[in-house]
């Protein structure tokens, strides 16, 4: 697996297919015509594609376009005024992205109409070439790296940014106020446990045309790896919270060499670089994350809270339940003065939650956290993991909720961890007893817990893995804020290890608060 996930570049006509594009006219042609286009096209088409040996896309560009750097690509841009369905005035306008450096492999993309599917062809004047020194004109169908759509998201005025489809499977949203963040994925493939991560990609996009007066945007998808291939349906509604509804189908290829070992189904990734539990003292900013915690509701009905860390090494933790109501890459922390950047804005970043529309069966939330040496990459990663693959040929069927939240974010209905913090105050102790000890301090708020009386007997609910012993934990209303305290002091037992901490707090035998579980890294 990659040490880091680097992050993506952020950076119409309607004419005849391009030579590497024969084979899927042959399969999507006549049928979308003739019967119209639907997810039973595509699922038609991922189940001919896995019955098929794979057959990776070609990634040779042309030779000027393959010589420009970082630089050169990102000045090549898409002109605004042609836009796909802004003509039309209609409530959504599609984008497209030029291939170069890292996007080296074309996708094809096509409008789906009432009259049918139609190819939207790559034209070089859709493009304003900026101060490179290109030939576009020898270079053909070229195709495209992805698309973007945008919508009056924030102001009647012009159509913002709402969602990207760029690079392999990924995809990110946006809801009202946000800026980007985390990314999601169609797939992911031996994240870990394999012999190297794959990276399943979207082939062919189908936009479907919307209507003058519509509140969502439909996009089918294939995707196809050398060991899987899926059809997705994707209706995109933008909001104060962006939710875009996924169904997929995904079928594992018969005979495609070694085993899957990982199958990751709504895959989710962020970046941690430093936070309250775990402060760089070298920067001036508090805090520099996408997301500071995993959530995850248990089909058993337990809410669980993970701050994530930033390890020196892989770290892969996950959760076993059974129909899962959720899970997701959250920022909880929406205060600008958190974060203390300009710029970067990270309070802004959304959050991502993840609601099954079905019953998921039995299987595990799995989150990989890996170093990263700066807030460039993309460190985190968390999918969940069905506990049986289908046979070859026969669908595994997923549908989801995936909702780009902002300040009103989903949270347990009792409390929720606001804030946990790594530290010693002032102590008596000698340093050589500290060395082996580790101090959280976890606040939660909540309906449940200021529901209480002043005087309630609310307890610290703390336990530690074979390796740890909890020295001390105390539960206390903080006065300051009115929200509860708990402190949390316990000792490794051995260095090399890690320890794995439970804490939740309790009123007359009753959980009051969602339990925070949390992983001390080893020296």
């Amino acid at each position: 697996m990659q040490a880091v996930f680097s992050r993506l570049l952020r950076p119409r006509r309607l004419l005849a297919r391009p030579a590497w594009a024969v084979a899927l006219v042959l399969w999507t042609g006549a049928t979308a015509h003739a019967q119209g286009f639907d997810f039973e096209s595509v699922t038609r088409l991922a189940r001919e594609r896995a019955a098929q040996p794979y057959r990776a896309a070609s990634d040779k560009l042309p030779a000027d376009l393959a010589r420009l750097d970082y630089d050169g690509v990102r000045d090549i841009r898409w002109r605004p005024e042609r836009a796909l369905w802004r003509a039309e005035k209609l409530p959504f306008e599609a984008m497209f992205f030029h291939l170069g450096l890292y996007q080296k492999e074309p996708v094809l993309i096509n409008e789906v109409t009432p009259q049918g599917v139609r190819h939207v062809a790559y034209d070089r004047a859709d493009f304003d070439y900026g101060k490179n020194t290109l030939n576009p004109k020898a270079w053909g169908d070229l195709g495209f790296a992805g698309f973007r759509l945008h919508n009056h998201l924030n102001t009647s005025a012009y159509k913002d940014e709402l969602v990207v489809f760029q690079g392999a499977s990924y995809f990110r949203a946006l809801g009202k106020g946000q800026q980007y963040g985390l990314s999601a994925r169609g797939l992911a493939i031996d994240t870990v446990g394999g012999r190297g991560e794959e990276f399943p990609r979207f082939t062919e996009f189908w936009l479907v045309r919307p209507e003058p007066l519509a509140t969502q945007v439909t996009v089918y998808a294939l995707l196809d790896s050398p060991r899987a291939t899926g059809a997705f349906r994707f209706d995109i509604q933008p909001g104060v919270h962006t939710t875009t509804t996924v169904r997929s189908r995904i079928f594992v290829r018969p005979g495609a060499g070694k085993p899957i070992a990982t199958l990751g189904i709504a895959p989710l990734t962020s970046m941690f670089f430093f936070g309250e539990n775990q402060p760089r003292k070298e920067d001036f900013r508090p805090e520099v994350h996408d997301s500071d915690g995993l959530m995850v509701a248990t089909g058993e009905g337990e809410w669980l809270w993970r701050p994530l860390q930033n390890p020196q090494q892989t770290l892969v933790t996950s959760f076993a339940t059974k129909n899962p109501k959720g899970f997701g890459l959250m920022q909880r922390d929406r205060q600008w003065s958190s974060y203390e950047d300009v710029e970067a804005r990270y309070e802004r970043r959304p959050s991502a939650w993840v609601r099954p529309l079905h019953d998921w069966g039995a299987g595990r939330v799995e989150l990989v956290q890996l170093n990263t040496p700066d807030e460039t990459h993309d460190n985190i990663v968390a999918y969940w993991v069905p506990a049986q693959l289908p046979a070859p040929g026969q669908p595994l069927e997923f549908a989801y909720e995936l909702s780009w939240q902002g300040d009103e974010q989903q949270r347990p209905p009792g409390a929720w961890t606001t804030q946990s913090r790594r530290g010693m105050g002032y102590t008596k102790q000698s340093p050589d007893a500290l060395r082996q000890q580790a101090q959280y301090v976890i606040d939660f708020d909540g309906p449940a817990l200021k529901a209480l009386p002043e005087n309630a007997p609310v307890q610290a609910v703390v336990s530690s893995d074979a390796n740890g012993k909890v020295l001390e934990s105390i539960a206390y209303r903080n006065a300051a804020t009115g929200q509860w305290r708990m402190t949390v002091r316990v000792q490794r037992l051995k260095a090399d290890r890690p320890v794995e901490l439970r804490a939740f707090l309790q009123h007359n035998n009753h959980a009051v608060s969602e339990t925070w579980t949390h992983i001390l890294l080893p020296e």
